[in-house]
């Protein structure tokens, strides 16, 4: 099975959109499975569809750790209040006694570690949850989503990924709907991958932001393939990412015109290649290339 991470740098090129459209031009003569790894704000179901209630089943997720005090060990040396860089660990004074905010802490463990009386331990949460919905395409969707003001995003993507590969079997191909940016989520979503797709649209920002998430693809050594969004909009700075492109042996796989049937589509939760025939076959020949290139 080949994993194909589709990802921006920069958010609101299009990403989600693409990756729905291509997927369904995919499924045509292959097998898939889509893994939203946003998990901050996975909305990859909703471009198909599919709401939270549609899906099959969630399942509450553990990538986390927590601090935990057990106070009939403490002592109130403090000396947890110091360590911690979060500032998570506070003393009330109204109690008399240490506290923690579970909204602060990151479960890095040093309380732990400098507490001499042992009195501090890390414990597992749910700070997620996970889950597939079945697509009206013929295809499954895996997502996960993040509780609020929860941390461990990287680690959230690393379990999407797992369980997509999991529930897919042998089937043909994997596309990972990555989030935008360049930290830990969409390092983990490239992690593996057999081919990238970097979505991009004709502006300073975007431009520079598509050059960032090349950077972590060539850390990677995942083979990629620049897709412009809304080209037409800005032809002249279209040239330019066209340019860096040759100049650096990356491939343009297609230029999409500006079409207001994107959002159209967002706005009935359905997939934009099928309500425009020229978005379509630009669709197609997409995954035409990345068929031949994956």
């Amino acid at each position: 099975m080949k994993q194909i991470v589709i990802l921006s740098g920069k958010g609101g090129v299009g990403k989600s959109s693409i990756t729905a459209s291509l997927a369904i031009a995919l499924s045509k003569n292959n097998s898939i499975i889509c893994a939203d790894c946003d998990v901050d704000a996975s909305n990859l179901a909703l471009v198909f569809g599919l709401s939270e209630e549609d899906f099959v089943e969630w399942n509450p997720l553990s990538t986390n750790e927590k601090a935990r005090i057990n106070y009939e060990k403490c002592v109130s040396c403090k000396k947890c209040v110091d360590a911690c860089y979060f500032n998570a660990i506070k003393w009330d004074e109204i109690e008399n006694k240490l506290i923690i905010d579970d909204f602060s802490c990151e479960g890095c463990g040093v309380c732990k570690l400098v507490c001499p009386e042992g009195a501090i331990d890390l414990i597992e949460v749910e700070n997620a949850k996970i889950g597939y919905g079945k697509t009206n395409f013929g295809f499954d969707v895996v997502s996960a989503q993040l509780e609020m003001g929860d941390s461990g995003s990287g680690k959230v993507v690393a379990e999407v990924k797992n369980f997509a590969r999991k529930k897919a079997g042998d089937l043909d191909y994997f596309l990972v709907d990555s989030a935008a940016g360049v930290g830990c989520p969409v390092i983990a979503s490239v992690s593996g991958s057999d081919y990238a797709i970097a979505v991009t649209e004709p502006s300073p920002a975007a431009f520079s932001d598509l050059k960032r998430a090349l950077s972590v693809i060539e850390h990677f050594r995942v083979p990629v393939g620049i897709v412009i969004n809304k080209y037409d909009l800005n032809k002249e700075y279209s040239k330019k990412i066209e340019d860096f492109a040759k100049e650096n042996s990356l491939n343009v796989l297609v230029k999409i015109p500006y079409n207001k049937s994107f959002v159209k589509a967002l706005i009935n939760m359905i997939p934009v290649i099928g309500l425009d025939e020229e978005l379509k076959k630009i669709f197609e020949d997409l995954a035409k290339k990345v068929s031949k290139d994956c």
